[in-house]
């Protein structure tokens, strides 16, 4: 009874949350624990029917296997996809390195299994609890950013803010193409209702491109027939942050109240949400489609971009979490 009412408590705090301000972080956690309260309460009921506990043993067992074997090796070949394809570097390397970790986590643990020494048990047992609290935290936060990106306002926009990214000298690559393309659509249906939106493009010039990307984003919705008086170029922004303070400066400078919607890759929608909600912006984040192999390590940089924003909140959770497995195995 005890996991129903933790699992009730935060399902209404959930729906209170989405309701006050669905980019809340917070979001996420309470969704994560309504989730893992309720299925331990069904775990734990012993009046269920002797197939239900078979199907819920086989799923366990199912997804135990899926977690330490299959999920690792899928991430470890999408790790070399990624270098083949993008190149090396700290981001590309993310779901290689995390494949990596999960056997070696569980290498770990089977040493620990067979090792009946304390201090053995101690320090297994304590990377396991800080892996399963970072593993929690991503699939919680991964599960709401879907919910997130499918959800919200999807017309009524009298501003469309096109998050730039990185351009193959002066040539949008795929990857804006798709945050472009997704910007068209937006406003050509409120041309189509008729709306006059403008469309914000925002984006510097890095030292490997040749144009900035907001002047090749701008080429790009030219042809795509979206007249040029419409559209409007910010060149300086480096940064997600920088394109939403810089964007929304030249908005107000034309006299925009309306409402406005940020344009992004699908991976990319909850954390801009979570930047516009700091920086006190109202406005909607919507996403396009990513290539398939990109997405791991494309969701895994943007969960340690979000874990990264709260480092002493994480610390501390863990190590409660850590001293409590030590004072009980210890004890």
């Amino acid at each position: 009874m005890l996991f129903a009412i933790i699992a009730v408590v935060s399902a209404v705090l959930f729906g209170l949350g989405v309701r006050r301000d669905r980019r809340r972080m917070a979001n996420a956690v309470w969704l994560g624990l309504t989730l893992v309260f309720a299925l331990l309460w069904v775990v734990s009921r012993d009046d269920l029917p002797a197939w239900l506990d078979d199907v819920i043993r086989s799923a366990f067992l199912l997804g135990a296997l899926g977690a330490g074997l299959v999920l690792p090796v899928a991430l470890i070949v999408n790790g070399v996809v990624m270098l083949r394809r993008e190149g090396w570097g700290l981001a590309n390397l993310l779901s290689l390195l995390t494949g990596l970790a999960i056997i070696s986590l569980v290498v770990v643990f089977g040493f620990a299994l067979i090792d009946d020494r304390t201090w053995v048990h101690a320090v297994v047992g304590s990377l396991v609890i800080v892996s399963a609290y970072v593993a929690f935290l991503f699939v919680s936060l991964l599960l709401y950013s879907i919910i997130y990106g499918k959800t919200g306002r999807r017309t009524g926009f009298d501003a469309v803010i096109v998050l730039g990214a990185g351009l193959n000298g002066s040539r949008v690559p795929p990857l804006l193409a798709g945050r472009l393309d997704r910007a068209v659509t937006v406003f050509r249906r409120e041309v189509a209702a008729g709306h006059s939106p403008l469309v914000v493009v925002s984006g510097g010039q890095g030292a490997d491109e040749d144009v900035s990307e907001a002047v090749a984003m701008r080429r790009y919705l030219i042809g795509r027939d979206v007249p040029p008086a419409a559209i409007v170029v910010e060149d300086r922004a480096t940064s997600t942050e920088e394109n939403l303070r810089y964007s929304r400066a030249l908005l107000d400078a034309r006299g925009h109240s309306g409402r406005t919607v940020a344009v992004t890759n699908n991976f990319h929608v909850f954390r801009t949400a979570v930047l516009a909600r700091r920086m006190r912006m109202r406005l909607e984040v919507i996403g396009s489609r990513t290539a398939w192999y990109f997405l791991p390590s494309a969701f895994l940089r943007e969960f340690v971009a979000l874990l990264v924003r709260h480092p002493i909140t994480h610390t501390v959770l863990c190590g409660l979490l850590v001293a409590l497995y030590l004072w009980v195995v210890l004890a």
